[in-house]
């Protein structure tokens, strides 16, 4: 009787444990049907001004409007843009906290020992809004006008060269170029952009590898003088400037890259909505507009392509760190 009893109960208690995930189920279909029903976060791991925190308020903005919930920038800068992201790795998988990554998210593997996340496993790939590339400048003390007569110069007088960066992705895209260029030249470490590119027109330094809203300024007052584009192809609003490959040195391609991403383990269809919806953004001409004046071009993917470009873009990144010697810290 006993051992009857206790029979009806488990299979009472189980047949209610069923029920009970059935429910939870359901509800959690209806609330990613509905998403979204409050403001979505959207972490900018760099400080305010510059060209990722931009593009995620001027997207952010535009995706509020279509999905009819407000997007809020919250800007996290620190550790190359770590803190920001590990912020997002360990938020709730609900598609409320996302992250603005750029490409500095898949070069700081290659130099950082222990992650506070896994770039690939704790993160889902919402959209890629753009790319921008970077631009070969020399400044008035390098007596070169050309790739080629940068590199012979180079190859001349090893060492001769100083080339200014920042640091992050600046140091990362110029010694990729070292290295496919074959010279010897030396990367000096500055505190930002705009001082690492003072001293290439005041001729401390001779050359940089920097984006163009970057060097924007300095090329329109002619303190600098562009010699070629890291781009696979040539820019529409610099169409007589060759790529980097075209003026002597095959194979180099750098830009930098913005998207959004989400908590790994955030519901597909969350994901889809989101992407679906940025496309559509996208695809507006002041949106290419917008783009083409910061001198990048919009590149709409889909999820599963980007996981694929950020895996590519690690392996990258890591041959270049390699190849420079560069230090894991």
């Amino acid at each position: 009787m006993k051992s009857s009893l206790a029979t009806n109960v488990v299979l009472i208690l189980t047949s209610l444990s069923g029920v009970h995930s059935g429910v939870c189920a359901a509800q959690r279909v209806a609330a990613d049907a509905n998403y979204p029903t409050k403001p979505i976060r959207l972490i900018v791991p760099q400080a305010p001004g510059g060209s990722n925190d931009v593009f995620a308020r001027y997207i952010g903005s535009q995706l509020g409007e279509r999905i009819g919930a407000q997007v809020v920038v919250d800007n996290r800068p620190g550790a190359e843009g770590m803190i920001g992201s590990e912020i997002v790795a360990r938020a709730a998988p609900d598609g409320y906290t996302m992250l603005m990554a750029s490409t500095a998210f898949t070069m700081n593997p290659a130099v950082i020992n222990k992650l506070p996340y896994d770039p690939i496993k704790d993160f889902d790939f919402v959209a890629t809004l753009g790319r921008g590339p970077v631009l070969i400048i020399v400044g008035p003390s390098l007596q070169a006008n050309s790739v080629k007569e940068l590199v012979a110069l180079g190859k001349s007088k090893p060492n001769l060269i100083t080339m200014a960066s920042a640091g992050g992705f600046m140091h990362f895209v110029s010694a990729m170029f070292r290295s496919a260029a074959g010279f010897d030249a030396v990367i000096a470490l500055y505190r930002g952009g705009a001082p690492a590119l003072i001293d290439v027109t005041g001729g401390s330094a001779h050359m940089a590898v920097a984006t163009i809203p970057t060097v924007g300024p300095y090329l329109r007052s002619g303190k600098v003088k562009a010699l070629a584009i890291g781009s696979a192809k040539r820019l529409a609003m610099m169409p007589d400037l060759p790529t980097v490959s075209e003026a002597g040195v095959p194979g180099y391609e750098a830009s930098i890259w913005w998207a959004f991403a989400a908590t790994g383990g955030t519901p597909t269809t969350v994901i889809n909505k989101l992407n679906s919806e940025i496309s559509t953004i996208l695809k507006r001409p002041e949106i290419e507009k917008r783009f083409a004046a910061e001198g990048a071009e919009v590149e709409p993917r889909t999820p599963a392509e980007i996981r694929k470009m950020i895996a590519a873009d690690l392996i990258k990144w890591a041959k270049v760190a390699k190849d420079a010697n560069m230090a894991k810290q």
